[in-house]
């Protein structure tokens, strides 16, 4: 078996860190918030025994990677660029793009973007949902009435992090316990919460750990966001209007490259993204399928490894030669 990697590239005018597992054609592993490179960590082992090179980032803001401090830094337009960027380091013309959560996006605006260098999509959780015609945070606030909005509430700097960052350990539980399939099944975070809610309350302290998920694997991530915080992840949320006014040029643009979609049948994402959901295979021409994990929640790739090892690993196969 090949051994993990870790590495720091320049891409883009920041300084990316790598875990790189496997040789063969380039798979790029975008991850989401609040997560790292290490919400992959069942990812690369399989991608590299099938013949692989799995190269899964610490994204812009998170982790080792640089966390540029001006909020406009963190547009998809960047996020793309930084991906370019890393094949250029690794000296790959082409790749294939698989992303998660905020990852997804990435991953959809990759192939969307350039499709000359980003030869398929994997796409977990988020579907892909063409430009709209109202700016994203109008959008949102029209959604929600009189409702809670997380997007809406993540908007002013420092609000949340100061929630976040109050007992780091105890929100890394609470969210990654709060929107799996675990607690989805008995009504979940997605209950919706009154205007002045702040984003943890109804996520309790769970009583014990998602089988999935282990107290080393929550140490890892706390120990990674009470050192960055969670600015750099936050700021993705900040940038929603500012990617909608820089992809104008793309406005009803499809998605040509091959994909593939993978989500939850508990992820409250698909709840609120069940239009976009239904509507992939049009404005995705090329997906070959969409596949929904039963009894899942949000955090597809970790809750069930191995569905989604096999779906990838299928879905790559399937290109045939980079």
């Amino acid at each position: 078996m090949a051994e993990l990697r870790h590495r720091t590239v320049e891409t883009n005018g920041i300084r990316m860190h790598l875990a790189e597992q496997g040789e063969g054609p380039v798979v790029l592993l975008c991850h989401g918030f609040p997560e790292s490179w290490y919400s992959w960590r069942h990812q690369l082992p399989a991608l590299a025994a099938a013949g692989y090179h799995a190269v899964a980032p610490d994204m812009r803001g998170y982790g080792q990677t640089d966390r540029p401090e001006a909020v406009e830094a963190y547009t998809q337009l960047h996020h793309v660029g930084d991906m370019v960027g890393v094949l250029d380091a690794l000296g790959a013309k082409t790749g294939v793009i698989v992303g998660h959560d905020w990852g997804a996006p990435v991953a959809w605006h990759a192939g969307l973007l350039r499709p000359d260098r980003f030869r398929a999509v994997a796409a977990l959780s988020v579907p892909f949902t063409p430009r709209g015609d109202i700016r994203p945070t109008e959008g949102l606030a029209r959604a929600a009435g009189d409702s809670f909005m997380y997007m809406l509430y993540f908007q002013t700097p420092g609000v949340a992090e100061a929630e976040l960052e109050r007992d780091v350990p105890s929100t890394i539980r609470r969210v990654l316990h709060g929107i799996s399939g675990q607690a989805s099944a008995t009504g979940g975070w997605h209950v919706p919460k009154p205007q002045g809610s702040t984003f943890l309350e109804g996520m309790p302290e769970p009583a014990r750990l998602p089988a999935w998920l282990t107290a080393a694997d929550v140490d890892f991530y706390a120990s990674e966001f009470a050192r960055t915080g969670f600015r750099g992840g936050l700021n993705w949320y900040r940038n929603l209007d500012r990617t909608w006014e820089m992809t104008g040029p793309w406005r009803g643009a499809q998605v040509t490259v091959p994909a593939l979609f993978i989500a939850g049948d508990r992820d409250p994402v698909i709840a609120r993204t069940r239009k976009a959901v239904d509507a992939l295979k049009t404005n995705v021409p090329r997906l070959s399928k969409s596949v929904i994990l039963e009894g899942c929640g949000h955090w597809t790739q970790q809750e069930r490894p191995r569905e989604v090892n096999e779906e990838l690993v299928a879905f790559l196969r399937g290109l045939g030669p980079a």
